[in-house]
């Protein structure tokens, strides 16, 4: 018989550790997403509160506004990851959440004299300090969480996104049409960031054993799980030296490439629903703020729910020897993908009188897109464990540029809020973008390991680099012979003439 493990309590540390970084990322999905609600009641005073100023900003310089946070945020998704590896997960993140919550604050006064620039300049600011916090959550999340644990820890922290993005679209849209108005949506926001961020200082801990509160047998069960992995890391790094990056190879593999579209394309369409769907339910479906908030709130409650449908489904069909990993991730994909791009286009050719379907339809949309998390997020661990985290660096960046162009197209295209046919070239745009991104995962996309992957890839490319090197110097020196021999003949015919 095997002794019974001592976790600790039922709920201990390690779970309010994952409780605290829910809820940042909640607190900055807030300040990052409540824009979309906010530059339609500020520019749209009568269906919100109109004893507040209205600005008259085209869809062109709205779209810059939505644009702009995503400009600074791609600047500074590595030198989180440095900043975290150096002074640690708990002061980066007070850092980047407090920095976020302060400036977002500030955009009630200064938008009163800079207008829709200083906008712009206060949100890419913010954009520079959110940057720090995801490589800050998976470092904490490795840090705190036991082996075992690691995946259902991290997949509740990580639930914080559709939260966050819930909360932002429901939240503003109940401030912009109550008595403190648009400039409430800022203030709330600051408000829950600042005090996330004194809960956070009072509890948060880089290690176990930097907590106040741990118990003992919590302490020696997360360092025991942590410290067996760590050792037999560090064995296995002793017998193979460090990994080095095979960047040659990883740029020239059409497996990752095809994750990389793949992941871009579904940031475009997702992105288009985020930003733009408060002003579509505004200016085409004529739905005023609370209902907006309300109806735009709902595709993120949906695919919060189906994140964990998807989870059971696939962990069903894996264990069971059901379908192979390759199957479940292409399969899922492919559902994440087409359904939305249907729901896309369906949603385009509806007016104010269909209201409910069109509400449905964006909930199936934004719900069956969850899927691309168990169908592509996560294929940089099937491609190349030893280098996910690189990959993981580069499609993120990549995939975070394309927010900063789905505004700024929805600007050029739409140039009246109410005009249906052109947010339908808008929702059709991002229909194809969608398929074409998925046709392109299944049929280049691997789930498995790539050769690269290998940690003796680099000594045997160098070895055969340098066989070939001798081969060719072999062939060289066999051609100089052969021409000096020529040479010698010619030469001792001439004098035999």
């Amino acid at each position: 018989m095997t002794a019974e493990t001592n976790t600790g309590p039922m709920i201990g540390q390690r779970h309010l550790q994952t409780f605290l970084l829910f809820l940042s990322i909640v607190v900055n999905y807030m300040a990052k997403f409540n824009a979309g609600v906010a530059v339609v009641a500020m520019t749209n005073a009568e269906n919100t509160n109109p004893n507040f100023p209205e600005y008259d900003w085209n869809e062109m310089e709205r779209s810059y506004i939505l644009s702009s946070f995503f400009w600074g945020y791609i600047l500074t998704q590595f030198m989180g990851g440095w900043l975290c590896r150096r002074y640690g997960a708990r002061i980066t993140m007070f850092v980047s959440t407090i920095g976020s919550a302060l400036l977002v604050v500030l955009i009630p006064w200064c938008v009163s004299w800079g207008g829709w620039q200083a906008y712009c300049a206060i949100r890419m600011s913010m954009g520079l300090f959110q940057g720090f916090l995801f490589p800050c959550i998976h470092a904490h999340l490795a840090n705190w969480c036991p082996v075992k644990e690691r995946n259902r820890l991290g997949a509740l922290a990580n639930t914080g996104i559709d939260c966050g993005t819930l909360v932002a679209m429901f939240a503003s849209g109940l401030l912009a049409a109550s008595s403190i108005g648009w400039p409430g949506i800022f203030y709330v926001s600051c408000g829950v960031g600042v005090l996330w961020c004194i809960v956070w200082w009072i509890f948060g801990a880089n290690q176990p054993r930097e907590s106040k509160f741990i118990g003992e047998a919590e302490l020696n069960y997360i360092e025991t799980s942590i410290n067996s992995s760590r050792k037999a890391e560090e064995a296995e790094l002793k017998a193979t030296g460090p990994i080095p990056v095979p960047w040659k190879a990883i740029w020239t593999s059409v497996p990752f490439w095809a994750l990389m579209v793949t992941r871009c394309c579904q940031s475009w369409g997702y992105s288009t629903l985020q930003t733009e769907m408060p002003a579509y339910m505004n200016g085409v479906l004529l739905m005023d703020m609370k209902s907006n908030a309300l109806y735009s709130a709902l595709p993120y409650l949906t695919s919060w729910v189906m994140a964990f449908v998807y989870l059971i489904i696939a962990d069903i069909l894996l264990t069971r020897g059901i379908m192979s990993i390759t199957g479940i991730r292409k399969s899922v994909n492919s559902i994440a993908f087409f359904v939305p791009a249907a729901a896309l286009i369906g949603v385009s050719f509806l007016d104010n009188t269909q209201k409910t379907l069109a509400v449905v339809l964006m909930c199936a949309n934004v719900g069956i897109n969850a899927g691309s998390t168990i169908g592509s997020t996560i294929n940089t661990i099937d491609l190349s464990p030893n280098h996910a985290g690189i990959l993981m660096g580069i499609v993120n960046t990549a995939s975070n540029i394309v927010p900063i162009l789905t505004p700024l197209l929805v600007g050029i295209i739409v140039k009246d809020d109410h005009d249906r046919e052109q947010w339908q070239i808008v929702f059709i745009i991002s229909a194809v973008i969608f398929c074409v991104g998925n046709i392109v995962y299944v049929a280049f996309g691997k789930m498995v390991n790539q050769p690269w992957d290998a940690p003796d890839f680099m000594d045997k490319q160098r070895s055969s680099n340098l066989q070939e090197v001798g081969h060719s110097k072999a062939l060289e020196a066999q051609g100089s012979e052969k021409v000096e021999e020529a040479k010698r003949n010619e030469s001792e015919g001439i004098k035999d003439n």
